[in-house]
């Protein structure tokens, strides 16, 4: 059991490191409040496609590696409980 304590904290390191380098390497959304009061048209063809870009790859990545980071949190809590 403390072995796969020992991978799953290896992976969470990796993973909380990842997520650090996606978020540094998106780039800052300017409109902001702005933008959501104001609204924005989302009728172009970027707005449509944003999720093939380079932009969005790296916003789909970082919500994934979020959703794992949640997961090993959970699992390696419950692990901790159940070996101490």
């Amino acid at each position: 059991m403390e072995i796969l304590m020992n991978i799953l904290s290896i992976v969470y390191v990796l993973c909380c490191i990842l997520i650090i380098v996606l978020v540094l390497l998106q780039k800052s959304e300017k409109g902001g409040a702005s933008e959501s009061i104001m609204g924005s048209s989302g009728n172009n063809f970027y707005e449509k496609n944003k999720g093939r870009t380079k932009e969005g790859r790296l916003k789909n990545y970082t919500i994934v590696f979020s959703i794992i980071f949640v997961i090993l949190t959970m699992v390696l809590t419950v692990l901790n409980m159940v070996l101490v």
